[in-house]
């Protein structure tokens, strides 16, 4: 397979309403996604990460900004002749036609030679186990199977690059799962550049090299999968990649006799009053203490509040009360959903954890770990 090195450069798009009110669905977009590189663009539903996808493949036009492919910028190219290959949501085939013709289409249609066609069509059935499915109609398919010729018929084309818009949404958990196991083999194998877009947070992590989160239109964080998940740029971020999300306490810094520390603010609702204050740990001191009296939030994945008897795991925590409120036995891991100080929060532990409604237990915070958030932008501290 070709390679080529894709380069969103300040790439915006405004679609008008009806009402004549212009809504930017991508803004000032730069993103360069190197060869051989798998990047996943994820965020929630109307972000335009889909709209990001359509106009590299050539399907919408930038109402500013430039897009190159290999070097050459491509807004003014036809789809056809861009050289990416598509695999829809949908799978999109074509019903009156077998799997072998399913896909052949996009080779008959460059008017490729027979002989060609045969080779590349064999290969592809190979490399995706569906040489026994070749004569089959696609109603005749299961969906698994399905969204293999799917993508065997983008990748029959050998193009410079993948685009997958949410390719694995339609189908159920276990085959979701056995599916993106496919997709990360078949990338290994062939190395083409791919932009592969998802609302699943849980898929967007197990998929890509690199990690795209979008809102609104731009992009927040762009990073490895486990830089974002352990280091998020804000509290969006923060909230939308971890499942389940990383627990928030909002709070103020304070300053004194024993050093930097971080005041919880008492919840909303009640007259709980806020908790007793918490050390800051070493690696946060410097970044912090400008915050003092200034209103912050801290964050902490659910496997840094540690329940169920576990040791403290770094020098820098605290051991407090927490009141449990319900426990979810998943298998492998329980979640524990309580309480500290009236403020809510969800904890992960192993799968034999004794902890039960209305019980009162102590927990670790592991706070060498913890985030630190801008009170008012939202944006990471230090």
């Amino acid at each position: 397979m070709r390679m080529a090195q894709v380069v969103f450069e300040g790439v915006s798009k405004t679609f008008p309403r009806p009402s004549g009110e212009a809504v930017r669905a991508v803004k000032d977009l730069c993103l360069t996604i190197h060869d051989g590189e798998i990047v996943v663009l994820a965020g929630p539903s109307g972000c335009g990460k889909s709209t990001t996808l359509r106009l590299l493949a050539g399907l919408e036009d930038p109402t500013s900004g430039t897009i190159a492919i290999d070097g050459r910028v491509v807004n003014a190219i036809e789809p056809r002749d861009r050289d990416v290959a598509m695999v829809f949501q949908n799978c999109a085939l074509y019903p009156h036609l077998t799997v072998y013709e399913n896909l052949a289409f996009p080779l008959l249609l460059r008017k490729r030679p027979r002989d060609e066609i045969e080779r590349r069509v064999r290969a592809t059935a190979t490399t995706l186990e569906l040489t026994r499915l070749l004569e089959r109609m696609p109603d005749a398919l299961s969906g698994g199977e399905r969204q293999r010729v799917a993508v065997g018929r983008a990748m029959v084309r050998q193009p410079k690059v993948f685009l997958y818009d949410e390719p694995l949404s339609n189908l159920d958990a276990g085959l979701r799962l056995r599916m993106r196991v496919e997709l990360k083999r078949l990338h290994e194998q062939l190395g083409t550049t791919t932009l592969y877009v998802t609302h699943d947070q849980v898929e967007a992590i197990a998929m890509g090299r690199r990690l795209a989160v979008m809102k609104d239109g731009a992009i927040q964080q762009a990073a490895e999968p486990l830089d974002v998940y352990r280091r998020p740029a804000n509290l969006f971020v923060a909230q939308f990649i971890g499942s389940p999300p990383m627990n928030l306490f909002p709070g103020a810094i304070e300053m004194g006799g024993s050093g930097v520390m971080f005041r919880p603010a008492p919840p909303p609702q009640g007259d709980t009053p806020a908790g007793a204050p918490l050390p800051v740990a070493r690696a946060h001191r410097a970044a912090l203490s400008a915050y003092a009296g200034r209103p912050v939030v801290l964050g902490l994945r659910p496997e840094e509040i540690v329940f169920d008897g576990g040791l403290a795991r770094g020098p820098d925590g605290v051991r407090v009360n927490a009141r449990a409120e319900a426990v979810e036995r998943l298998g492998a891991e329980t979640h524990l959903h309580g309480s500290i100080g009236g403020i809510r929060f969800t904890a992960r532990s192993g799968a034999d954890c004794p902890l039960g409604p209305g019980q009162t237990v102590s927990v670790w915070l592991d706070l060498d770990r913890a985030c630190y958030f801008d009170g008012a932008s939202g944006r990471a501290i230090g």
